[in-house]
């Protein structure tokens, strides 16, 4: 009887010494421990060990991306890794934005003024501007006049864009003259003040193939909502249509069914706080899902970044023939937006070997 009692104890005292040693050396409840960098799925491949914010060329052989907020802007060759940076070539304050235009320029954004002491006004919408870098870098970027907050949507197919501004979301055409680029026929297409809740919006992107519709994000709204307008109508859609969940859409697909969120379904847990534009996912350790764009709400979780403890996956973008996805990694606690490195995602791989399990 006693050697029973004696074994049970020690059993359990074995057990607890293993469950204190998984929590100090980091381990999360999923088992998890390290980096998610060195644990990677077949489908997923480092690109960068430096840099955020990508944006597929057209042609999916090249990666825009910054160096960091408030830093250089680079280019990187998807098939050799060669980078080469883009902002050198000039003096500036460092940008928070970069995509390509359909012509192959460069939209940027970012302050005529940087404070290494208080850096954080050069990214509020009172500060920076949008600006166009000619393909052929021959020389500084050329202000547009306008001010933005956070990031711009851009057309794939046409020399359009959209940008968030005053709690409104504006649309414009690029056009230019004598070579100089510059805005034309701008107009509001919508007002926060107009839709009924508390929020705030930025704008994401226009949704393929038509273009017809602008997808944004309504932060603090039921947690943070990803949201269609219908720009010849003003019909405003709920697409995620989750209650206290944080979803951030990012990179949409080709074929417009899809769009990639940044989202904490998997924590399901946010206090949301009325001060905090972008809620608290951001604070839980998101991680990227696929979005179905039809109302339904439907979602697929496609990275695990979040079940390492003290890391994220984040702003993720479709390459043009939908077979890739560019996205970076991070650290919790990490500002938004900041990221430590350019990573690809096949996903065709990915289906293919879904299907295979």
């Amino acid at each position: 009887m006693w050697y029973d009692i004696a074994k049970k104890v020690s059993v359990f005292l074995l057990i607890s010494i293993g469950l204190l040693t998984t929590i100090s050396s980091g381990q999360s409840a999923s088992g998890k421990s390290g980096s998610p960098m060195d644990e990677l799925p077949p489908y997923i491949k480092r690109l960068t060990y430096f840099g955020q914010r990508a944006d597929w060329s057209h042609d999916g052989k090249r990666i825009l991306f910054l160096e960091k907020t408030f830093g250089d802007v680079y280019e990187v060759e998807v098939a050799t890794g060669i980078i080469r940076p883009l902002t050198h070539h000039y003096f500036h304050e460092g940008y928070t934005r970069a995509l390509y235009l359909s012509n192959g320029d460069i939209l940027l954004s970012g302050a005529r003024r940087f404070d290494a002491s208080d850096p954080w006004p050069s990214r509020n919408e009172k500060n920076a501007e949008l600006w166009v870098l000619k393909r052929d870098l021959s020389g500084p970027p050329t202000p547009l006049g306008e001010h933005c907050m956070e990031g711009p949507a851009v057309s794939r197919r046409r020399l359009r864009i959209a940008w968030s501004l005053g709690g409104a979301l504006y649309m414009a055409d690029i056009v230019y003259k004598n070579g100089i680029p510059e805005i034309a026929n701008k107009k509001k297409i919508l007002d926060k003040r107009d839709l009924g809740f508390d929020t705030d919006i930025e704008t994401q992107n226009f949704r393929p193939p038509d273009e017809k519709e602008l997808i944004f994000t309504a932060y603090r709204y039921q947690g943070t909502e990803v949201m269609g307008l219908e720009i010849a109508t003003g019909k405003v859609v709920n697409y995620s249509n989750a209650p206290d969940q944080y979803d951030e859409p990012e990179g949409i697909f080709p074929d417009g069914k899809y769009t990639l969120v940044e989202c904490n379904k998997h924590s399901r847990v946010v206090p949301t706080a009325k001060g905090d534009r972008k809620g608290s996912g951001q604070r839980l350790g998101i991680d990227i899902y696929k979005l179905t764009l039809d109302g339904s709400g439907q979602s697929e979780r496609l990275t695990f970044f979040a079940n390492y403890p003290g890391y994220k996956s984040s702003n993720p973008v479709v390459s043009d023939d939908g077979r890739y996805m560019a996205f970076q990694f991070a650290k919790r606690g990490d500002p938004a937006g900041v990221g430590r490195g350019i990573l690809i995602f096949d996903l065709l791989m990915y289906e293919q070997q879904k299907r295979k399990h």
